[in-house]
């Protein structure tokens, strides 16, 4: 493999001058050079394509860039350099990426495990408990079961080291490789390893260790890195000490592999308490009447008849969407709900997908390039008009011609007095917009244009 000097080298005497490199810093030459050595094989395939060198790199930019959900340039532009720059899983984004890539999952459901040592920063108990939970993420929702050994090692052996310990994946004690794992396979297959030097903590700090654990195991158990950024699987580090609930994502992926859990009770996770006063949501929408709410991989339906809200499994209706909704609305002209995330837009009709989605954003409803998601989204059914929230600013969209109305973007807080925030959730009841910001409900009148009532959202579930 080359060294990362000599690739510098290559660099800047070789008659490849490399314009990805937008900036010409050596700092962020080096940081891209690294990431891609690292994670995408870079420098292996420098030597096995017999191609011109700057487009492996601009291959493999691409590659990163599309499993992050970034615009797929090529180019190592701010928002690729910030996300390399991110705390991260030391497990590659692409195959091959260990001894044991040929062995994509266990061929038994009962798995022993083993941890070998300690990290200082903890008591035995609390890395004990880390562990105990983090394997019951994945055995919640498969047929696996871990038990743990103490006289031998176990198919799955876990362990803090320092620097190099011989397995191809040194640590540096630096943030930006903390933990890695082996795919299943005999020997080696299936361990994971921890930084010793890192900071190890059962709370928001430096790095969860039930949290790393539990997405460590994912690649233990046979996932690669997904691109959902909500996924525990995602690449980067993105704790945020919330309860934990596993994304639809990752129990899609590890069923793939293993099949669903025999226990039914297991197999629908953590349940959902929506009377908890610091509960947001990820979308709202209304459909034929009733208001639907979704969180996480759930969804709570508010019917007027009934003394308690649904709640049910979002796979269990639509089992192709993807988990943690941005936003979604209905059309009722077309009797449609549509559902975003990231720069996507699914259409969907009772349980089905509509055939040719998902579709980007920028094509189906002409939003500018710059739009890379979508808060919330409500359209008024007495006009065909359907309104969209991104930050600050709200486009305008005609449902009746399929295009964006002229002089949009505007600000939210002009036409919507009151609104002087940005809008996490909206949906249209009777004559009201009814605007969600964290846990706050505003209605706003639509034909007095004013905020008439704000409150929590606990009226919806008879809290």
């Amino acid at each position: 493999m080359h060294s990362l000097s000599l690739l510098l080298l290559l660099w800047g005497t070789s008659s490849y001058s490399f314009p990805v490199i937008q900036d010409g810093l050596q700092k962020n030459v080096k940081t891209v050079w690294k990431y891609l050595e690292n994670y995408y094989n870079l420098g292996k395939d420098m030597q096995a394509k017999n191609v011109n060198s700057k487009e492996v790199m601009a291959e493999k930019l691409r590659q990163m860039q599309q499993l992050f959900g970034l615009k797929v340039t090529g180019n190592s532009d701010p928002e690729t350099l910030n996300a390399m720059r991110k705390p991260r899983c030391g497990v590659p984004d692409v195959a091959p990426y260990a001894i044991t890539h040929n062995n994509p999952r266990w061929s038994k459901t009962h798995l022993t495990y083993s941890i070998l040592n300690y990290t200082p920063y903890l008591p035995r108990a609390v890395v004990e408990d880390a562990i105990e939970r983090a394997f019951r993420v994945w055995s919640d929702v498969t047929p696996l079961t871990f038990e743990r050994v103490f006289e031998k090692e176990g198919d799955i052996v876990l362990s803090f080291h320092r620097g190099d310990h011989s397995d191809l994946y040194p640590f540096d004690g630096s943030k930006d490789h903390f933990a890695h794992a082996f795919l299943p396979a005999p020997g080696m297959g299936g361990d994971v390893h921890y930084d010793l030097d890192q900071k190890w903590t059962d709370n928001s700090e430096n790095f969860n260790l039930f949290y790393v654990t539990a997405h460590e195991l994912g690649h233990s158990l046979g996932l690669s890195h997904s691109n959902d950024e909500e996924a525990l699987m995602y690449p980067s580090y993105t704790w945020s000490n919330k309860d934990f609930v596993l994304n639809q994502d990752d129990i899609n992926r590890i069923q793939a592999l293993y099949g669903p859990s025999t226990n039914p009770i297991q197999s629908t996770g953590a349940s959902l308490d929506v009377c908890n006063s610091g509960l947001t949501f990820d979308a709202i929408t209304t459909y034929r009447g009733e208001v639907i709410f979704f969180k996480d991989r759930f969804y709570i339906r508010v019917i007027s008849f009934l003394p308690e809200p649904m709640i049910n499994m979002i796979d269990l209706i639509w089992p192709t969407l993807p988990g943690k909704f941005d936003a979604a609305y209905e059309s009722s002209m077309v009797d449609e709900l549509r559902f975003f995330k990231g720069s996507k837009v699914w259409a969907v009709q009772e349980q089905n997908v509509l055939e040719g989605f998902p579709m980007d954003i920028h094509s189906y409803f002409g939003f500018p390039s710059n739009v890379t998601h979508i808060d919330a989204a409500v359209c008024e059914e007495e006009t065909g008009k359907t309104y969209f929230f991104v930050d600050h600013m709200y486009w305008r969209y005609d449902e009746n011609t399929r295009s964006m109305d002229p002089g949009y973007p505007r600000l939210i807080a002009e036409d919507f007095p009151g609104i002087n925030h940005k809008v996490d959730d909206v949906f249209q009841k009777e004559d009201y917009f009814y605007f969600f910001y964290q846990s706050i409900q505003h209605r706003f009148n639509l034909q007095t244009r004013r905020i008439d009532d704000s409150g929590d959202f606990s009226t919806w579930f008879n809290c």
